[in-house]
């Protein structure tokens, strides 16, 4: 069973193994502490988002990946359904849980990305999500329909 809190005192260094990944960093989301973790690039695949021009409620969201994640799953989008299929508490980072990957990767705390596009979870139009290039750390909107790699995370709820 994958751990699904820890106290701050028994974090890991960032960079180190934590619930079947590394750990990436330290946020807050919906004024809960949470611990990022990267589930590295064995775990990477490529698909499309979803269908273009269908409009994904729930899965707007900047900063909750987790929720987007469901919510694309409820609409049909192949790369959610094969990213929660990894395990519990698997979901695709949104934009800006994957800008942190991006930073993290720039700091050389967390490692394997190659120099391409990566989807997050969040919609930014019926007809397109956000991507993260790992290449400059560049966000843009781009087609639903187009194949972009993914890289699944996990977050561990951190406890006073």
């Amino acid at each position: 069973m994958t751990i699904t809190t820890i106290k701050a005192a028994e974090l890991p260094a960032i960079g180190q193994a934590l619930a079947d990944g590394i750990f990436a960093y330290r946020y807050w989301l919906n004024g809960s502490e949470y611990a990022s973790v990267d589930l590295g690039a064995e775990r990477e695949f490529v698909g499309e988002w979803g269908e273009y021009d269908q409009d994904v409620d729930g899965a707007t969201s900047y900063r909750d990946g987790a929720a987007n994640t469901v919510a694309m799953v409820e609409a049909g989008s192949p790369i959610a359904k094969q990213a929660m299929e990894l395990g519990e508490g698997v979901f695709i980072p949104s934009a800006l849980e994957l800008a942190g990957l991006y930073a993290a990767k720039q700091a050389g705390e967390i490692s394997g990305f190659q120099d391409r596009w990566y989807w997050s979870s969040s919609q930014s139009s019926a007809h397109s999500a956000f991507v993260v290039g790992f290449t400059g750390g560049w966000a843009d909107g781009y087609d639903k329909c187009t194949d972009f790699r993914v890289r699944p995370v996990r977050k561990i709820l951190i406890l006073q």
